[in-house]
């Protein structure tokens, strides 16, 4: 059992949490830090007299460690600590099925505000740019109409090709061609005809 010592507060420092204690016996001062204090919601005041145990701090130096007020009426339990803290703010859950039905209905209220809005803009993209056209390209036996500005140039490859259209009439219209891998007449199918 460690022994008790008697004292007083002698210097308190509020913003760092730390003071010195004044011991009645030798009069030595000894370090104190908040965290030796009883958790009762008081904060320590100088001048208060106080009765604590001696222990050696990690740089070996003595300080004051479990501390009480002995002039204060004793608390029971960490409850009596909690409840004489003041709350900032009280917190409240919805209990019970019909909080949990309220929650429900704001979540799904939620989700059906959000999909709305996001079928809405995704009409909009949609109706924003015209319907593909159905190429001939898709059949092999069509054959399309050459421009009047064509002419095979030495392109015989997908990457070379800008569209399926072109793809297809390169295909349809130059020789040496390496766009239809399957030979099914139709062109770059991974690339630009699928």
């Amino acid at each position: 059992m460690e022994r008790r010592f008697d004292g007083y507060l002698k210097q308190w420092n509020t913003e760092r949490g730390f003071g010195f204690i004044a011991a009645d016996v030798g009069g030595q001062e000894l370090f104190v830090h908040i965290s030796a204090f009883v958790r009762d919601g008081q904060l320590p005041m100088a001048g208060e007299r106080l009765s604590f145990e001696i222990d050696l701090d990690r740089n070996g130096k003595k300080c004051a460690v479990r501390v009480r007020r002995p002039d204060a009426r004793p608390t029971v339990g960490a409850d009596a600590a909690r409840r004489s803290v003041p709350r900032l703010h009280k917190t409240t859950e919805p209990t019970g099925l019909f909080g949990k039905l309220i929650s429900l209905a704001l979540v799904a209220a939620l989700a059906w505000y959000g999909y709305s809005h996001y079928a809405a803009r995704a009409a909009k993209y949609d109706s924003a740019w015209p319907a593909p056209p159905v190429l001939p390209a898709l059949v092999p036996s069509a054959k399309l109409l050459l421009p009047a500005d064509f002419k095979c140039d030495g392109r015989s490859q997908c990457s070379q090709m800008t569209s399926c259209r072109e793809a297809t009439l390169f295909l349809q219209n130059c020789p040496g061609m390496t766009m239809d891998g399957n030979g099914d007449g139709v062109p770059c199918e991974q690339q630009w005809c699928n």
